[in-house]
């Protein structure tokens, strides 16, 4: 039997230990070979590491490192989501780099350092630790930002991104400081308990004020929202697939935490912020959208629009918004990382393909990754029988139960213009390539022997699919089907985790539960 201090955490030490293996592994390599071997161990390493967030599950709550880390079936919902977003990712990535000079090897181990920040912070009921999860995954994903060495547009993308990135984190940190100030402690139940008796209740809410815009950076949040186009274009396209939905989801999961475990008593004060910010994300993100021609820039404005609906979920009742925002996390990740592996397949490392122009008549050339793209746009819209329509339809659900009449309307509006900007590049893929574009026959830059793209008029006719790649995609394009046809089993483990997070408040700080039961109709 494990100490309680490893059991806690079992999948960040796998993760950990496979990341160190392949940085070691990776000087001694020829210089000349292949680093897909190191990509396969993380793969590996990927596998194990949910395999051991699930067995976890066997032991209930798992308290470790003087309760500062706890592992429950809330982590473990998050610990699954953030493993399977790396293995997507990790599939499509395998043939991305390998060939162009850069150092793959260093790729792959950032990737499983990034998860491990994702994981702690998940399973973190401190904020002192927290912040540690937060600042683990930031430094993987500043520097996977800039991947792409020698490039104008990916130094410009990691310094934004860290620049930007650590003035969020300032306010994070002096979040911290007030609720300490405010409640003597930094442990999300000594939290509740200390709020709920506080003389100081502005102090504390200010310190929510402050936590909100550090971590409303990381989630892309209206008005912290200025670092996502310019990342997202610059970045390589698996690295953004990664980064648009794995620390998401695990933000996310912190603000479940911090918002519904350790501010319930004051669900009154900063419901009102979250409903300002989701009005202006889904606001800003959607018209900002209609106005962008290359389709990187215009899913990132999208992504934006995201965080505003699953942030619609936290003005609702603890029961139905967290798991509401569980589960439209998990089908946001599988929608949004598939879309984004079927872009870097078309595209290649080079991403000749970028505007709406250059994805013109796609389908003629493509037709099996165009129909993945195309189905990937139609959940992104919320189309019947996919994994974003049963997400909008439970968040936009529990708002309605929650009386939030208005923000509901208001996202079902912005769903509406949403429809133009995804319907645009859909209709863009299948239109019929100009006569001219069809008779010419330019000279290939490169050879298919090369394993580089072949670009043929203005797209790019990228060489097979790669078998990892397949399998990533296919994985992607099945979890959203499931997710929008068989939703049951992952909006069980969302509920599951819901009550997990709601009880663990409750059994130790009754006072601030009960707030919160007089304050919810029983309306079952």
């Amino acid at each position: 039997m494990l100490s309680p201090n490893i059991l806690v955490l079992l999948p960040e030490i796998v993760l950990t230990a496979v990341g160190v293996l392949i940085m070691l592994a990776e000087p001694i390599l020829p210089a000349a070979s292949s680093r897909k071997p190191l990509g396969w161990l993380a793969i590996a390493g990927t596998i194990l590491a949910a395999a051991g967030s699930w067995y976890q599950l066997q032991f209930g709550i798992l308290h470790g490192f003087y309760n500062t880390i706890q592992a429950d079936s809330f982590s473990v919902f998050f610990h699954l989501l953030i493993a399977a977003v790396v293995l997507v990712t990790l599939l499509g990535s395998l043939d991305y780099f390998d060939g162009h000079g850069t150092f793959s090897g260093e790729y792959y181990a950032l990737t499983l350092f990034g998860a491990v920040g994702m994981m702690l912070m998940t399973s973190s009921v401190e904020l002192l630790m927290v912040f540690i999860g937060l600042e683990i995954s930031s430094i993987s994903t500043y520097i996977m930002a800039g991947f792409r060495k020698g490039q104008a547009t990916a130094s410009e993308s990691s310094i934004k991104y860290f620049l930007l990135g650590s003035f969020a984190t300032a306010f994070f940190l002096y979040g911290i400081a007030l609720v300490f100030g405010a409640t003597g402690s930094t442990n999300l139940l000594a939290i509740a308990h200390g709020v709920a008796v506080t003389h100081t209740p502005t102090l504390a809410f200010l310190a929510v004020a402050m936590i909100l815009v550090g971590l409303g950076f990381k989630v892309s949040a209206a008005p912290f929202h200025v670092w996502t186009p310019d990342v997202y274009q610059g970045a390589p396209s698996p690295v953004v697939g990664m980064m648009s939905t794995a620390p998401k989801a695990a933000t996310f999961a912190v603000l479940l935490r911090i918002l519904f475990g350790g501010f319930p008593v004051m669900e009154h004060r900063w419901a009102a912020l979250i409903w300002i910010i989701a009005v202006l994300s889904m606001c800003i993100g959607n018209l900002g959208a209609l106005l962008q021609r290359d389709v990187k820039r215009m899913l990132a404005y999208s992504s934006i629009a995201h965080a505003g609906y699953l942030l619609v979920a936290f003005t609702a009742f603890p029961a139905d918004g967290i798991a509401a925002a569980c589960f439209y996390t998990a089908a946001y990740a599988a929608m949004n990382v598939g879309a984004f592996a079927v872009i870097t397949q078309l595209t290649g490392y080079d991403e000749t393909a970028r505007t709406l122009e250059d994805f013109t008549g796609m389908a003629a050339k493509r037709p099996v990754l165009t129909a993945l793209l195309a189905f990937f746009l139609l959940s992104l819209i919320g189309i019947p029988f996919t994994g974003g329509f049963f997400g909008k339809f439970y968040v936009f659900t529990a708002a309605l139960h929650a009386g939030n009449v208005w923000l509901a309307v208001i996202g079902l509006l912005n769903s509406g213009i949403a429809c133009f900007y995804y319907l645009r590049l859909l209709a863009a893929m299948y239109a019929r390539p100009a006569q001219q574009r069809i008779a010419e026959t330019p000279t290939p830059s490169v050879t298919a022997s090369s394993g580089r793209p072949l670009v043929s008029g203005s797209f790019v006719a990228v060489p097979g699919v790669p078998v990892p790649a397949a399998i990533g995609l296919g994985l992607a394009a099945l979890a959203t089907l499931v997710l929008g046809i068989l939703p049951g089993g992952t909006l069980s483990l969302a509920q599951s985790a819901s009550a997990q997070n709601q009880s663990d408040v409750c059994q130790q700080n009754p006072t601030p539960c009960a707030v919160m039961t007089a304050k919810e109709p029983d309306t079952h």
